[in-house]
């Protein structure tokens, strides 16, 4: 089992920038990827960006050249980096994690607000 630990969420007003933190724990090795979902009131949940072990990252369109999604492996900890945020970034944003082994998962951690107020 993995477990994921986010931090990092709040209220901001709209223009203003966040970073969000999860720390792995357990069962981390080969771990290969590693990203930020989000799901806000009424909504299905949606990929944010995700980064693979090796560095390379993808992103959802919405969130292009605003947020940054990095990796320390050493720590077994993702971030993001939110900036420009807008009022329609306001959700849940969740951690997540794959293996490239058994048991693969997904796995996800509880949970994070972020809320920007316009």
């Amino acid at each position: 089992q993995v477990q994921l630990v986010e931090s990092g969420g709040g209220l901001v007003q709209a223009g203003g920038s966040l970073r969000l933190s999860c720390a792995a724990s357990g069962s981390i090795f080969n771990i290969n990827v590693m990203g930020w979902y989000r799901q806000a009131p009424g909504k299905q949940r949606e990929l944010v960006a995700e980064i693979t072990s090796s560095g390379s990252a993808n992103y959802a369109d919405s969130v292009v050249d605003r947020f940054t999604i990095s990796r320390d492996n050493a720590k077994n900890t993702v971030y993001l980096q939110m900036n420009s945020l807008k009022p329609e970034d306001t959700a849940v944003y969740y951690c997540n994690a794959r293996r490239s082994s058994f048991p693969r998962g997904p796995y996800w951690g509880q949970g994070t607000q972020v809320t920007v107020s316009s």
